[in-house]
């Protein structure tokens, strides 16, 4: 059973997905966005989810984690192989592996089950509020804000990444991080500073999003090239940082 509502082809910055196998929490979800103005597109399965995903551009993606037949965790890699629309899982599972095998599938924030309608909508407009200044950041900065190393180029007005020429597709977390570290050459940085840096205080997470965030970022750009990759310094015992090779 498919449960649609809004309108297909309307403007995605108010369209979310809810991607929910319990009829409650749909309704719930939809009765709390709607009041924020929001348009909702809702399905009770996963291969509905990744079709609606890759027919229709959303604002947001809110995934449950445990749907029946393909989870939570499958739709979410399905969608990431060609799109970065921010995604909010929905857990009923508290225990880190869960959350973490998440984030590796390419989540951008999660809550756990049972969880306040208020809390998700908090949420939803935090990440949106990120999304949107990457992408208007082209309207808001005249003059170009561009960071170019040797085998790395970071466009902040594009939000665009290109490793030796080739582009890089990143989700919203994975771009705010890897400009952040860039922004700040050779400073070493605790997880507990890029929580609060990238995610600010909207997001009540654990410290290994960090890490996992970081895997993900070197996975990518080492399938381009490894000399970008290595940028990205571990500081065993402290943190991050990017580094710029000057020999």
């Amino acid at each position: 059973m498919v449960s649609k509502k809004g309108v297909s082809g309307m403007e995605n910055e108010q369209t979310i997905l809810i991607i929910e196998d319990e009829d409650r929490i749909r309704r719930l979800l939809s009765i709390y966005l709607e009041r924020d103005g929001f348009h909702i597109i809702e399905t009770d399965n996963g291969n509905d989810g990744i079709t609606y995903a890759y027919e229709q551009s959303f604002a947001l993606i809110i995934l449950d984690l445990m749907l029946p037949g393909i989870d939570g965790i499958e739709v979410c890699k399905a969608i990431r192989e060609q799109q970065t629309t921010p995604i909010l899982m929905l857990t009923a599972k508290g225990e880190e592996a869960n959350r973490i095998e998440g984030f590796e599938a390419g989540a951008d924030d999660y809550v756990v089950k049972p969880f306040s309608p208020r809390e998700v909508v908090l949420r939803v407009k935090a990440l949106l509020r990120r999304s949107h200044h990457l992408k208007s950041t082209v309207q808001d900065k005249p003059v170009k804000n561009v960071l170019a190393f040797d085998h790395l180029t970071i466009d902040n007005d594009a939000h665009r990444v290109t490793a030796n020429d080739v582009e890089i597709t990143l989700t919203p977390k994975e771009y705010e991080l890897l400009y952040f570290l860039a922004s700040n050459q050779d400073r070493v940085y605790d997880r507990e500073q890029l929580l609060k840096e990238v995610w600010k205080y909207e997001f009540f997470g654990d410290l290994r999003t960090v890490d996992t965030h970081i895997k993900r970022l070197r996975e990518k750009l080492t399938k381009v090239s490894e000399d970008a990759a290595q940028m990205i310094v571990t500081v065993w015992g402290v943190g991050y940082k990017f580094e710029v090779d000057d020999l």
